[in-house]
């Protein structure tokens, strides 16, 4: 394995404790109704599955999991074209988001380094983290 990271969404840590001890008062107040309990639980399992960002490149793949990996994303190193670090813009947020302008798919679970990659047919996509030398440098590695 030629590169692996991991960076911590400090922020949807603290939201998640928030949200969770928010549904507590609620549940205490209103009852343990099934229906609200499965909504809470819902909601609380899609904030912690953006607890952290995995970014894992290996001689053939490039990979991005976030938290427990229900939502990931693998692209082949022999596709990627260039990597440069960035700063993406406070408004781009975190999580997984499409932009229209200019387009590209960012990935990012904190802060605004990040780290855009470039594919042979054209298409963009911004890895977020809290190393973006490293990281440029890696992708550089692995696509020579």
């Amino acid at each position: 394995m030629e590169y692996k990271h991991t960076q911590i969404g400090y922020l949807m840590i603290f939201t998640l404790i928030a949200i969770a001890a928010l549904y507590g008062v609620i549940l205490t107040q209103a009852g343990m109704n099934p229906a609200v309990i499965a909504v809470m639980a819902f909601v609380i399992v899609v904030i912690a599955s953006f607890a952290s960002l995995s970014v894992i490149i290996d001689k053939s793949h490039l990979r991005i999991k976030f938290g427990y990996g229900i939502f990931r994303k693998k692209i082949l190193i022999k596709e990627i074209t260039s990597a440069k670090a960035v700063r993406n813009h406070w408004y781009y947020g975190w999580g997984i988001r499409l932009w229209m302008w200019p387009y590209m798919w960012i990935y990012n679970v904190s802060g605004f380094d990040a780290v855009e990659i470039t594919m042979k047919d054209g298409k963009k996509y911004r890895i977020g983290t809290d190393e973006p030398n490293v990281l440029e440098r890696a992708i550089k590695r692995a696509i020579k």
